[in-house]
């Protein structure tokens, strides 16, 4: 994955936590779209293996 797609990604995962998910969606879905199949599917699993980066939540929390 490219270092800005990864930088977008943290950031949106910022906001989203700061409950600005307007504008984690507005930086997060043109470089989403713009991936290729090779990094969509290393942004699918970004997202999937950092979804706690999203909520805030600890691993604990959520079992």
């Amino acid at each position: 994955m490219r270092p800005s797609t990864l930088r977008t990604l943290k950031r949106a995962a910022e906001l989203t936590r700061q409950n600005r998910l307007t504008e984690a969606v507005l930086i997060a879905e043109p470089v989403i779209l713009a991936a290729d199949n090779y990094e969509g599917d290393e942004i699918l699993r970004w997202l999937a293996d950092h979804v706690t980066d999203f909520t805030g939540e600890t691993d604990e929390e959520i079992r």
